[in-house]
């Protein structure tokens, strides 16, 4: 299993891809180098709260969604937060989550 620097690299790395942005752009708009933007990718290398501000900004999120990696974590660890999340829900909403999580399901099996 990941540790948590690992799993917010991976983090990182997920979003900068989702935007399409290499390591040496995100690397140039935080003013390091490239090699620095892969440590901190592998876990390596923990950026400061000012570099994580500019992460944030590089890539276009909240602050707070750099640390939304749960879904990069082990299956046990998912499943739970799942199945918190649906008992955080009332009947109603649950049984909407329900319709929507097995529509989900069906296109990805097709």
């Amino acid at each position: 299993m990941k540790n948590v620097t690992e799993q917010f690299g991976a983090r990182i790395r997920e979003l900068r891809k989702i935007r399409g942005i290499t390591q040496e752009q995100l690397a140039e708009h935080l003013g390091i180098e490239q090699k620095h933007v892969s440590l901190i990718e592998h876990g390596k290398s923990y950026p400061s709260l000012d570099r994580l501000t500019k992460i944030a900004e590089a890539l276009q999120v909240p602050l707070p969604e750099l640390f939304d990696f749960i879904h990069l974590t082990n299956q046990e660890t998912r499943v739970q937060s799942l199945e918190t999340m649906l008992k955080g829900l009332d009947e109603k909403s649950q049984q909407l989550a329900y319709q929507i999580f097995a529509s989900i399901i069906r296109l990805l099996k097709n």
